[in-house]
């Protein structure tokens, strides 16, 4: 009864060996669906060669694009074209930026993607205005502005650290810098 045991023990740990062995070596060709392999068929001839994380990604991808509908297909596209016009060094800074949003709690998170609507829904020139003043901070300065409180009971709204940000009167009532 010890002999197989030991046997069993034995046989487990070579297929969990083997198992472990087929992952690193990452999706076979063969595994993939016709689809796939006909777009990504400019890899064909690399893809033992490629590292297992890229070739998951390159499959995850194509199963992606076979979802998309035209529309879709078209916009990705159009992001493409953009990355690959970038100067390698903002790529090299987007992604270190993508890696840092990946770090952050999901609340943070939120709060950053809310922020970007925000401003996204600003009218071009408080865009560039904000831009500036953004490019104009020191490192502490924006760190500052990073952490400055949020939420209701923050007291006034404020700018990046030394500019005061000017307050809106509430709709209907006139602003008494205003002289019309």
């Amino acid at each position: 009864m010890k002999r197989s045991a030991r046997l069993i023990v034995v046989l487990v740990s070579l297929l969990m060996s083997c198992a472990a062995l087929a992952q690193a070596r990452g999706l076979p060709w063969a595994r993939l669906s016709p689809e796939q392999q006909q777009m990504l068929s400019a890899f064909a001839r690399q893809w033992d060669s490629l590292p297992p994380e890229q070739q998951e990604r390159l499959a995850e991808g194509a199963r992606r694009w076979s979802t998309m509908d035209p529309g879709e297909r078209s916009r990705a596209q159009d992001r493409v074209r953009r990355w690959l016009a970038l100067p390698p060094d903002q790529r090299v800074r987007m992604r270190d930026q993508f890696e840092r949003f990946q770090n952050l709690s999901p609340e943070e998170k939120a709060r950053v993607r809310e922020n970007f609507e925000k401003f996204r829904e600003l009218p071009p020139e408080e865009r560039r205005k904000l831009r500036e003043r953004w490019e104009n901070m020191s490192p502490e300065e924006r760190r500052q502005f990073r952490d400055r409180p949020r939420g209701p009971d923050r007291g006034p709204d404020r700018g990046p650290p030394g500019q005061q940000r000017q307050q809106r009167p509430p709709q209907g009532q006139d602003n008494p810098g205003d002289q019309n």
